[in-house]
């Protein structure tokens, strides 16, 4: 890990630095990881031994935090290449790293109010031709430990970061302990699970000695995601944790994963997230069936253009010089054109008889599936149009204060084209109308599902006096549904502002029981 521009600087930071506790303090940063420095004195009064005595006194100690974060804009077209908008959080994922002598990956973490513990070997994760020496190896033995897939998200960022320092002649240490510590809600559509590939990626990097770029640990952590986890994710969930920015919406163009800049949301106005209380798993059917129609629908539209495809293994590639690749070039004006054959529903076998395939490399068609294809074609096409829009007005706000109706009307489009496609929830859509109803009148502007869709969170543009108003709102729905409901209102710093910590035996010993 190399060091990089001081934490706020206005230039964007390339790497995760390795900062030491004494200038932690100085820059005011040590707030950020005060959660996890308070998880750290509270397991040295757990009941469990093993747990009391997880790190040992006499070694360093490697903290890492990564955000969650709230997808304002963007969305599911992240995987057709649009341009995203995404906020990171006030809550985060921390890790807490130790080296150790035995060549074991030790692994604790508190979920749903109680600790869960796993343990591999390190050798069996890097052995040439072993059954967990690859992600494809890892992925099976992990489907066959459902109770245990937690852990794969961390275990395949260790094999990443075994195999790379072994590629680069960098000596990594035998074993590692690793303890888990999240404010980030699981499956409510806050990125829980990038949060956690980006610490443990960032402080297995740092114990490992890689120099490795913040972008290149998020598409580290988004291909463990996709080929360890099993979850076809894009890239805008781990770029956002790993090189967010606070108060700040992160202007990434997913081709593959670009970093146009920092957008500053005016003075007077806020983003805030309502939980609807449905679990949201971007692993779901739902989701990877939206995928793959619209990677169906990019397929027929060249096939339309005409452009060159050829079958490559069980993939298509198409030789696509006028979109790069990426559905959400097409414009809304070539997809009245291109698109107007596109089917409303296609089976997987109908489709594959006729094309072969597409071009994503991490979903499959399924044959007996059905797909809708117009509707998730459609919806990367419109988005990205919303997206360079709402930027746009954004950036007006503060001189044209109408621009916010406009904003939160595209918002309130980005909705329902999300429940179009089939990604909507009862719970999302009675937020959404909830908002809706008092309107620019109350300071709430617009309102729309996030991330992956079908439940998770709702993000909201009001103006910075409407905390009360949302948080009302998120009451009147869980007095409405029974459901839990918070609500975010907060931004945090991503990985790359706030860099690793490195604690030495002497600093943990003046850590206060």
């Amino acid at each position: 890990m190399a060091c990089c521009p001081p934490p706020h600087s206005s230039r964007a930071p390339t790497t995760i630095p390795l900062r030491r506790l004494s200038d932690v303090r100085a820059a005011g940063d040590l707030v950020w990881f005060g959660g996890a420095l308070d998880r750290l004195r509270a397991i040295r009064q757990e009941a469990d031994p093993p747990l009391r005595g997880f790190f040992s006194a006499n070694a360093s100690l490697y903290l890492a935090r990564a955000p969650g974060r709230l997808d304002v804009m963007g969305g599911i077209a992240d995987y057709s290449g649009a341009l995203v908008l995404e906020l990171p959080l006030e809550c985060s994922t921390a890790a807490l790293l130790q080296r150790q002598a035995e060549p074991f990956c030790q692994v604790a973490t508190r979920r749903a109010g109680r600790w869960h513990y796993f343990s591999v070997e390190l050798p069996r994760l890097v052995e040439p031709g072993g059954a967990l020496g690859t992600p494809a190896g890892l992925a099976a033995w992990f489907v066959e430990r459902d109770a245990d897939r937690w852990a794969s998200y961390v275990v395949g960022m260790v094999q990443y970061c075994l195999q790379r320092a072994a590629r680069e002649g960098a000596k990594g240490p035998a074993g590692f302990r690793l303890l888990i510590d999240s404010t980030v809600p699981e499956g409510r559509g806050v990125a829980s699970s990038a949060a956690l590939e980006v610490a443990a990626g960032a402080a297995l990097a740092a114990a490992c000695g890689i120099e490795m770029s913040a972008t290149e640990l998020a598409a580290a952590c988004q291909a463990v995601e996709n080929h360890v986890v099993g979850a076809p994710c894009g890239i805008m969930d781990q770029m956002t944790s790993a090189c967010g920015r606070r108060d700040r919406l992160l202007r990434l163009r997913c081709q593959p994963g670009t970093i146009e800049g920092y957008v500053e949301i005016p003075a007077g106005y806020r983003v805030y997230g309502i939980d609807s209380g449905i679990s949201h798993a971007v692993s779901g059917a739902d989701y990877e069936t939206v995928r793959t129609a619209a990677f169906m629908g990019y397929r027929l539209i060249a096939a339309a253009a005409a452009l060159p495809a050829t079958r490559d293994g069980a993939r298509v590639r198409i030789d696509d010089s006028r979109w790069g690749g990426y559905l959400a070039n097409v414009t809304p004006a070539e997809f009245a054109v291109l698109g107007g054959g596109l089917p409303e529903e296609m089976s997987g076998a109908e489709f594959l008889r006729r094309y072969e395939g597409i071009t994503d490399p991490v979903t499959t068609i399924h044959p007996e599936h059905r797909y809708p294809v117009r509707r998730a074609t459609e919806h990367p096409v419109g988005e990205q149009a919303r997206v360079e829009r709402f930027a746009k007005l954004l950036g007006v706000l503060l001189d044209q204060p109408q621009a916010a109706v406009e904003a939160g009307g595209l918002m309130y489009q980005s909705h329902r084209s999300y429940g179009a496609c089939g990604l909507g929830s009862d719970g999302t859509d009675r937020l959404v109308d909830l908002v809706t109803a008092v309107g620019p009148s109350g300071g709430l502007f617009g309102a729309k599902i996030t991330g992956g869709g079908s439940g998770g969170t709702v993000a909201v543009l009001g103006t910075s006096g409407a905390e009360a108003v949302v948080r009302d709102l998120a009451a009147r729905y869980r007095a409405e549904s029974g459901r839990p409901s918070g609500v975010f209102t907060d931004s945090g710093p991503g990985a790359v502002e706030t860099g690793v910590l490195l604690l030495t035996p002497e600093e943990l010993a003046d850590q206060p029981s």
